[in-house]
């Protein structure tokens, strides 16, 4: 009879493990790897405000992230590149892109006996990226670095290999100030580099970098401040040599966020004003604009309030920078469309 009755009890307490376990709303959520700190610290903590609901968020890059969005197989995206026109035409639903943070992305380095911060012009990084420019003593480098001893080495040239938010902020910046970038390469997740290695998500190319000699890549800062990398300052439009801080990014932000479009699809780079970063950018979550599962509606409702009110409190310690108290009031106003 004491057996038995422990086997009933075990059972017992196992049908409550599985009630409680199918409970629990599991939404599942793919993107950009640029917000991925701050996701992975938002999502744990939005579960201990809300144990009932728990998101799984795989880091792979803008372009997976719209994929996945688009083919139905994730519950909401992410990416640091607005869907365009023609990729919202493919819902029924329209998708809603909701700016969550953000940030800066740096030229990072890697030249053994060079200590002293490097400054970058536009033309420098365009030229790089163009292959044009290929030592590290080129002229375009040591007349914006007097004083610093570059040296006669090949530049190693690290970019992404993956579908990646990051290379269009970057690639829509070269766009703007080369012309040359412009018509031979353009903007988008995916270019033709003219010249590099390919690394996958920020993680990759920061590790890329941080094992090669002589080499430069593009990351969002959060990851050379964890790889501890070198980064240099980059030359504004306004002719202000600049690294990116909370403070710079934000400026750059500034006149973006009074006249914020209604969908919140606006680039950001090469902003005017002598306090503005050049290679900053809002990074946005892909929302349905219909959400079938009403325990999945009520899940992510209550995350987009939550990161907008309690959220934002941890961007700066994880080196991004807060949304604009303008940009929160109006994206309030859009959670109401999600039905």
């Amino acid at each position: 009879m004491k057996k038995s009755s422990f086997w009933l009890g075990a059972l017992g307490v196992l049908a409550i493990l599985l009630a409680v376990a199918e409970a629990k709303v599991l939404i599942n959520a793919a993107g950009a790897t640029f917000p991925y700190p701050i996701y992975g610290k938002w999502f744990d903590e939005f579960t201990k405000a809300d144990p009932d609901a728990q998101i799984n968020y795989q880091s792979i890059g803008s372009g997976g992230g719209i994929r996945q969005f688009t083919e139905g197989t994730v519950d909401f995206g992410a990416s640091d590149m607005p869907m365009t026109d023609e990729q919202i035409s493919k819902f029924k639903n329209h998708p809603l892109h909701f700016p969550t943070v953000l940030g800066g992305i740096v030229p990072t380095y890697n030249i053994p006996g060079v200590t002293q911060e490097l400054k970058f012009t536009p033309e420098a990084l365009a030229g790089i990226y163009l292959g044009k420019i290929n030592k590290w003593n080129d002229p375009e480098l040591t007349k914006a670095n007097p004083g610093v001893k570059l040296p006669n080495n090949e530049i190693v040239v690290v970019h992404r290999s993956d579908g990646s938010g990051t290379s269009f902020v970057f690639t829509d910046y070269l766009s703007k100030v080369s012309p040359e970038w412009k018509s031979k390469v353009g903007s988008s997740t995916s270019v033709s580099w003219p010249v590099g290695l390919g690394g996958k998500g920020n993680e990759g190319v920061a590790g890329i970098v941080k094992q090669t000699p002589y080499s430069i890549g593009y990351v969002e800062l959060i990851y050379v401040l964890q790889n501890k990398l070198a980064y240099g300052s980059l030359r504004n439009a306004a002719g202000t040599y600049l690294k990116a801080d909370l403070e710079s990014v934000t400026e750059a932000a500034a006149a973006a966020a009074k006249n914020m479009p209604a969908d919140f699809r606006v680039s950001i780079t090469n902003q005017p004003g002598k306090k503005a970063y050049p290679i900053a950018t809002f990074t946005w979550l892909l929302i349905p604009s219909k959400i079938d599962d009403p325990a999945k509606k009520k899940a992510i409702v209550a995350f987009l309030h939550w990161m907008l009110k309690d959220g934002q409190k941890d961007a700066g310690s994880l080196g991004y920078a807060p949304l604009p108290k303008e940009v929160v009031a109006k994206e309030e106003k859009q959670i109401a469309l999600i039905q």
